[in-house]
């Protein structure tokens, strides 16, 4: 029997098939080691726990996750048991008799996925000695006084010492695949590595270190990828350590991947490689049974928004909340890499053509974006005590006025209207009336900020005058900590309030992915994106008409900021513009696109990066097929061809155009066809199998 093998990527359930009879399938272990296993700090933890399920069913009892032990985290996440192979328990032990504290148990997420848990407390004794192996295996001194990166030294010690441990019980066989996520896991991989284990590394950048430093300081970034000297910035801004341990774990790896395109090419600029495959990151969808079944959630969402916008706009409240708008923008607070700067200009300009055209229409946008504070405001808390007392006022009113008609109609009478309410119930209606008088214009924050006056979003404000006035037809709310159902104030969770609002608008600098933009689309949430996000540039890739789909893209890499705050305004004027009815179609057409979004396709790229770096590492073992890597020529969503969704397209030339003319439009939109049609484009984005001819590719090349 020859040696070699195929992992062809026609069979997508469960593991690889093994022609090799001394490579029995169930020996081949995948670890994932990250920062963020169990250990919530940014998007990487959402990858993480949202892919554990799709990875789970592939390769069962043999997928491990490791991280590092935090009490507070495990208490609630993890149930510790006995790990069932033989293999991973005897590593541990021999870690365990050597002084260091190692946890196993399942992490308690869809698909239950094992958890191997290194506490870095215990092992922070050997940090000297780990760091002057590092220092010999790659020469990349560690200061002392960067915590974070001595942490990494020390987990990435422990992660390739347990995988020594491990692979020597193989007697050399291909057995492990060892996944690492960004740079704070890279030490493991660069030991690894240096040690010459028999272990397939793949290593995922999910944003470089110098990009994200870069972007914050407001360069032109993307126009001048090839002009940056890199040791020098990266040396100016303290990180040229953290840069090494990041550029060393790419070139280490056996196969490198990014999340986005848009990444791809500034790793290729700043970490001086292109990666093997683009790993775009998904979710995991949970379709509702019945099709409109996620519109009643945004109605019922909606209304309790509502419910907080009659507090916090009392004496105010001189707008109609039916024809009330609720944006928002949500993630860490990055005011220039998130686009909150352009946001706040562009809300400025919809303010004017808001009022310049006299529309009915009020935009109410939330800021969601953690920032210091002290508590809650305390003019804020009043307005929600307001508003029940308002409350309470009318359902006694309500509840005397009911007992005196029913008493009246028993006795087979008309009561007189106007004497069926006395002079008392006139009186607390008149003080309930005075309560809401207030001498000052709402709050255009929820809580008492530290250090205010250097804020930067609320310095926008001040600069662009939004304060919340009478005449202004956007409104603005900075909710300065993340959501929670059990808030005084506003008690919605986060997916809650993504379903009550309109529309998310996230016109990110630099945003290799964009999981906020991605939420709402599987929500059924139009948003507004860029191109200079991953998110953005995949939704322009696979749909032919993103706008039609509520996937509004600002082209912020090859027009000027203020080009593209000019754009922006113009999406978010042109949605002020839609009906009703054309809102409910464009958010049944966004909710359609959540399969594209779906791990159950997108992991496909995981299993090739997988298969691609078992075939690399153990060439005479394992041989990848030439149409192995995922394709998606010809997958796009095309234009939908029933009435536009927004007016700003369907504007005419006539000047006789008809109402008429709009019913006829209307009846154009056929909602089961259209969502036929795209379950019929969804059944084969990744189809595998042979090139079409006249487009060969070469062995192992892919792109997204």
């Amino acid at each position: 029997m020859p040696l070699g093998r195929s992992l062809s990527m026609t069979s997508l359930n469960g593991l690889p098939q093994c022609e090799d009879e001394d490579l029995p399938v169930e020996d081949l272990l995948l670890f994932e080691i990250s920062w963020e296993v169990t250990n919530k700090v940014g998007g990487i933890y959402t990858v993480i726990q949202t892919k554990a399920k799709t990875t789970a069913d592939e390769w069962g009892e043999n997928y491990f996750l490791i991280g590092p032990y935090f009490e507070q985290n495990v208490k609630t996440q993890v149930e510790f048991s006995e790990p069932p192979n033989p293999a991973v328990k005897k590593a541990m032990d021999t870690m365990k008799s050597q002084g260091c504290q190692v946890f196993f148990g399942r992490w308690l997420i869809e698909g239950s996925p094992y958890v191997l848990l290194f506490d870095i407390g215990s092992a922070a004794w050997n940090l000297d000695k780990w760091k002057g192996e590092f220092w010999e295996a790659s020469s990349i001194g560690i200061p002392f006084h960067d915590r974070e990166a001595n942490d990494a030294v020390i987990f990435g010690s422990l992660t390739s010492w347990f995988l020594k441990e491990l692979s020597c019980q193989f007697d050399d066989k291909p057995n492990i695949i060892a996944h690492f996520h960004e740079w704070q896991a890279g030490v493991g991989l660069i030991l690894s590595r240096s040690q010459k284990l028999p272990v397939a590394t793949i290593f995922t950048t999910h944003a470089t270190l110098l990009g994200r430093y870069l972007c914050a300081a407001s360069l032109d970034f993307y126009n001048n990828l090839d002009q940056f000297d890199i040791d020098k910035e990266a040396g100016e801004r303290q990180i040229y350590h953290r840069y090494c341990m990041e550029r060393a774990s790419v070139h280490c790896a056996h196969v490198f991947t990014t999340v986005s395109q848009i990444t791809a090419t500034e790793a290729e600029h700043m970490l001086k490689k292109s990666p093997d495959v683009v790993t775009p990151n998904g979710l995991n969808i949970k379709k509702f049974s019945a099709m409109h079944e996620f519109q009643n959630l945004h109605s019922m969402y909606k209304a309790r928004i509502q419910e907080f916008i009659r507090g916090h706009f009392y004496g105010h409240l001189d707008f109609d909340l039916d024809k009330t708008l609720f944006f928002f923008i949500a993630g860490r607070y990055e005011f220039s890499n998130k686009g909150a700067d352009m946001f706040l200009e562009a809300l400025s300009r919809l303010n004017f053509l808001l009022r310049v055209h006299k529309t009915d229409i009020t935009v109410i946008v939330f800021f969601i974006m953690p920032a210091k504070t002290n508590n809650f405001n305390v003019e804020t808390l009043k307005g929600q005590a307001v508003r029940k007392q308002l409350w309470d006022t009318a359902q006694s009113v309500k509840e005397k006025f009911g007992r005196k008609l029913y008493n009246a109609l028993l006795r087979g009478e008309i009561p007189d209207l106007n004497k069926i309410l006395d002079r008392d119930d006139i009186s607390i209606m008149k003080r309930a009336i005075f309560s809401t008088q207030r001498h000052s214009l709402p709050p255009v924050t929820t809580h008492n900020m530290i250090d205010d006056s250097n804020d930067p979003i609320l310095n926008t404000i001040r600069r662009i005058g939004l304060f919340n006035n009478r005449t202004d037809r956007v409104k603005v709310i900075l909710h300065p900590e993340f959501l929670s159902s059990t808030s005084p104030l506003l008690p919605l969770d986060y997916e809650e309030f993504v379903r009550g609002c309109h529309l998310g608008v996230f016109p990110s600098y630099y945003e290799p992915w964009g999981y906020t933009p991605a939420e709402c689309t599987v929500m059924g949430i139009p948003s507004v994106t860029t191109n200079l996000s991953g998110f953005g540039c995949f939704m322009q890739e696979h749909v032919a008409d993103p706008e039609a789909y509520g996937i509004y893209i600002v082209d912020r890499r090859f027009r000027s900021p203020d080009e593209s705050c000019n754009q922006l305004t113009q999406f978010l004027y042109g949605f002020c513009q839609q009906n009703r009815r054309q809102r409910i179609i464009q958010r049944n057409r966004t909710e359609r696109l959540s399969d594209l979004l779906d791990w159950k396709y997108l992991g496909r790229y995981y299993m090739h990066a997988r298969h691609l770096a078992l075939s690399r590492t153990f060439p005479d073992k394992f041989e990848m097929e030439r149409s192995a890597p995922p394709k998606t020529e010809g997958f796009r969503y095309p234009r939908p061809p029933s009435v536009p969704p927004s007016p700003s397209v369907s504007q005419h030339s006539s000047p006789h155009h008809s109402e008429a003319e709009d019913e006829d439009e209307d009846e154009r939109y056929d909602e089961e066809e259209e969502a036929e049609r795209d379950r019929q484009n969804i059944k084969s984005p990744f189809s595998i199998g042979a090139l079409p001819q006249g487009k060969k590719k070469q062995h192992g090349e892919y792109r997204n």
